[in-house]
C-alpha cells in the first residue's frame, strides 16, 4: 500500500509542475520513480530503464491534462505544433531505442549532463536576438527530431529543450509553456512505443510490466497527475515569467543532482 501513495505523491507532484511549467514531468518523475522502485527492490539492471520508460508512458496523460488548459487560456500556438510533430516523432523512436541498449550508469550521466545544460541556460537568462523567429519546414523538422530523440532518451518531456527554444526565438514564455505541453504529447506517443518494444526483449522484468512500461506506477501517478495539472497551470497564468523560469531551472538542478547521487 505504501508504494500506492508514493505513486499518488509523485503524480500530483508532477501534474502540478507540469501544468505549470509545460513539462512533461519526466526531469522529475525519473528520480522518484527510481527511488521508489529500488525501495521495492525491483531488479536494479532495471532500474533506470523502467523509470524512464513508465515516466514516458505517463507524459501522455499529463501532457493532454496540462495541454488543455493551456489551450483554454490561449497559450498554446497551434501551427508550431502541427510543424514540429513529423520530427518529434521520428526524433522519439530512436531516442527510445538508443536509450534500450545504453549502460545505466552511462545513460544516468547522460541525462544529469543535458538536464543541467537546459536548466543553466534558462537560469542565465540570456536575451534572444529581437529579430530571430522560429525556423523554416526543414528547420523545424530538425529542432523536433533533436528535442523529441533527447527526451525520449532521458524522458524529460521536451520542455526542457522546447521552451528555451521557443524563448530564444522570441515566444512569449507562458505561450512558450502552453505549447511545450501540447509538443509533450507525439514525444510521450513515440517514446512510449520505443519503450514498450525495447523491453519486451528484456529478461529479469518485474511482473506487470509490459517492456520497461511498469503499469502499477503508470497507473498510480497517472490519476494523480491528471488531477493536479490545471491547477499548476493556473498558477502558471498568475506569476511573473522570471520567476518562472527561476522555479524551472531550479527544479531541473535538483532532481537531476538526487538521481545522479542514487545511481552512481
Amino acid at each position: 500500500m505504501e508504494w500506492v501513495l508514493g505513486y499518488l505523491a509523485t503524480g500530483i507532484a508532477v501534474g502540478f509542475f507540469a501544468g505549470m511549467l509545460g513539462i512533461g514531468g519526466g526531469a522529475l518523475m525519473v528520480p522518484l520513480l527510481v527511488w521508489l522502485f529500488e525501495a521495492q527492490q525491483l531488479p536494479r539492471e532495471h532500474l533506470l530503464h523502467l523509470a524512464v520508460g513508465t515516466a514516458m508512458a505517463t507524459i501522455l496523460f499529463t501532457s493532454a491534462s496540462s495541454m488543455r488548459a493551456h489551450a483554454r487560456r490561449g497559450a498554446v500556438r497551434w501551427g508550431i505544433v502541427k510543424a514540429i510533430t513529423p520530427g518529434i516523432l521520428a526524433g522519439g523512436l530512436v531516442g527510445s531505442a538508443i536509450a534500450a541498449v545504453v549502460p545505466q550508469r552511462l545513460f544516468a550521466a547522460l541525462f544529469v549532463a543535458t538536464v543541467y545544460a537546459a536548466a543553466a541556460n534558462m537560469l542565465l537568462e540570456r536575451r534572444p536576438n529581437p529579430s530571430r523567429t522560429l525556423p523554416g519546414p526543414a528547420g523545424i523538422f530538425g529542432v523536433g527530431a533533436a528535442i523529441s530523440g533527447v527526451s525520449a532518451f532521458a524522458a524529460v518531456g521536451g520542455a526542457f529543450m522546447a521552451v528555451p527554444f521557443m524563448v530564444w526565438c522570441n515566444v512569449p514564455m507562458l505561450v512558450a509553456i502552453g505549447t511545450a505541453s501540447a509538443i509533450g504529447f507525439p514525444i510521450a506517443v513515440a517514446g512510449s512505443v520505443g519503450y514498450v518494444v525495447s523491453g519486451l526483449f528484456e529478461s529479469g522484468l518485474p511482473p506487470w510490466s509490459l517492456g520497461f512500461v511498469y503499469l502499477p506506477a503508470l497507473a498510480g501517478v497517472t490519476v494523480a497527475s491528471m488531477l493536479s495539472a490545471p491547477l499548476g497551470a493556473i498558477v502558471a497564468h498568475r506569476l511573473p515569467t522570471r520567476l518562472l523560469r527561476r522555479i524551472f531551472a531550479l527544479l531541473m538542478f535538483s532532481v537531476a543532482t538526487r538521481m545522479l547521487v542514487a545511481l552512481w
